[in-house]
């Protein structure tokens, strides 16, 4: 596990957009937080590492964005699903074991029918002397393939401090 902190939605968003740029079709982000913690502003920068254009909004009503750029990113929210019957009517083995990247909002929902490998990323926002705009990001591998992604991410994060 690896967790940086960041002080800004910019900062947040960057380290999204540094993993975006590692993503290939086939894998599968998880976001892990609570209500405002910063999943949609991660899931913005790692559209932009993918390359895609347009605008990147949370899914929560509409469930599935699909943006294009390199490669497809899937954008998924799972909040406003109750049942895993719920999420797997929308089709979701379609986009996960699909053409694109999957980053899905709400994972801890349905970790039971997440691949086994995947990338799980908590964002946390920790009381810091009234900071709002803290957070702490903890990145969890799963899968060998993962565990490179993250020796990779961490190298391009600590070379941002």
């Amino acid at each position: 596990m690896f967790t940086v902190t960041t002080s800004s939605p910019e900062e947040t968003r960057k380290i999204g957009e540094a993993l975006g740029r590692l993503l290939a079709p086939g894998d599968v982000v998880g976001l892990i937080g609570d209500l405002g913690a910063g999943k949609t502003v991660f899931a913005q920068g790692v559209a932009l590492g993918i390359g895609a254009k347009g605008r990147v909004t949370s899914p929560t009503f509409t469930l599935i964005h699909e943006h294009m750029g390199r490669i497809p990113l899937y954008h998924v929210d799972v909040y406003r699903l109750r049942t895993l019957d719920d999420v797997e009517s929308i089709g979701i083995e379609d986009y996960l074991y699909g053409d694109g990247a999957v980053v899905l909002e709400w994972a801890d929902q349905v970790l039971s029918i997440l691949p086994e490998d995947r990338l799980d990323i908590v964002i946390e926002r920790p009381d810091r002397d009234g900071d709002d705009n803290v957070r702490e990001i903890s990145i969890s591998p799963h899968g060998e393939r993962y565990q490179h992604m993250l020796e990779e991410l961490k190298a391009i994060a600590c070379r941002r401090d």
